[in-house]
């Protein structure tokens, strides 16, 4: 489950999309892994069998107990439970990278993440555009207030790109190396004075191409957490007025295509009505190769299946109680 070209505003589509979410979860690879590890399939509907898998993957895939992905702890696992947790990871689609379907989006929109992801994503957009992609509207590129970590520093130290000290910060400078560009064409936002209340926003305008905005919003439970993903995604939206007709690109890697892809169905398709494709960096791209990606091992992929399963639940949840 990789884009939905249409919004899920009619029947029709709510069903193709809770199709597409029961094909993906009731799979081969997927009940391949809940029997190496143990479990039994249960019988029951879509909403039953999200809730067992989310419940089974918290027990036996969740390695980071509310840490960062960095901070994960890796399973000792088998040689051949390694061999078939690739194999699953593969054929789930959180591996290999596939090109943007269409040749023109409304929107192109960069997730941000970890340092070296921060560059990584946004040279991949810059790829895609220079390469000939349309954008008719903007590139936005978004991020959080989230601190960097000490190894996160030392890497974009190493990448040439001192002096960050957020993931805003890392992806701003990103967007600058990657663009060319110095200064923002505006800025806007608001220093509440605590990073989950704030909000920031750049926009540049490289020559000849789409204007790209750097965007950081706030929470929408500050008094519990920083902004993730879908706080930034809404707030973005309602600053760039999206409309049912547009067609949404979404860059992120590939191990969290699933994931954020149906975070993106439910955050912009639902209440939008527009179109979201997701797309992985290609790590063979020659102009990435001095940014290496961190090898991806077993455990990160057990973990970032159960994020597909707890995404495509909440997906769910809203197309059938929304």
């Amino acid at each position: 489950m990789r884009r939905a070209d249409e919004a899920p505003s009619t029947g029709s589509v709510v069903e193709r999309i809770t199709a597409e979410v029961g094909a993906w979860i009731c799979s081969a690879p997927l009940r391949g892994l809940v029997a190496r590890f143990g479990g039994t399939w249960p019988d029951g509907d879509l909403t039953e069998l999200l809730r067992f898998l989310d419940d089974f993957s918290a027990a036996h895939w969740d390695f980071r107990g509310g840490r960062e992905r960095p901070d994960a702890r890796e399973p000792d696992l088998d040689s051949g439970t390694v061999e078939l947790v690739h194999a699953a990871a593969a054929a789930l689609g959180l591996v290999r990278p596939v090109p943007p379907a269409r040749p023109a989006y409304a929107h192109l929109v960069v997730l941000g993440g970890l340092a070296h992801a921060c560059l990584r994503r946004v040279a991949y957009a810059a790829h895609l555009l220079n390469g000939g992609l349309g954008v008719t509207g903007e590139v936005a590129v978004l991020g959080s207030f989230r601190p960097l970590s000490d190894r996160e520093h030392r890497m974009l130290a190493e990448a040439g790109v001192p002096g960050c000290v957020t993931e805003v910060d890392a992806l701003d400078a990103a967007v600058r190396l990657a663009f060319g560009v110095n200064t923002p064409a505006v800025e806007d936002g608001v220093d509440a004075g605590h990073p989950h209340h704030s909000w920031s926003s750049r926009t540049y305008l490289p020559a000849g191409l789409p204007p790209v905005r750097v965007l950081a919003a706030p929470s929408s439970e500050p008094h519990r957490r920083r902004a993730h993903t879908a706080d930034t995604q809404r707030f973005w939206a309602g600053h760039v007025r999206l409309a049912p007709d547009d067609a949404v690109l979404l860059v992120t890697a590939p191990i969290y295509v699933p994931f954020q892809h149906c975070d993106a169905l439910r955050t912009l398709a639902v209440p939008y009505g527009c179109g979201i494709d997701t797309v992985g960096v290609d790590p063979g791209l020659v102009d990435l190769d001095r940014l290496p990606e961190p090898t991806l091992s077993p455990g990160r992929y057990l973990q970032e299946i159960r994020s597909a399963i707890r995404s495509m639940r909440a997906l769910h949840h809203e197309l059938t109680t929304g």
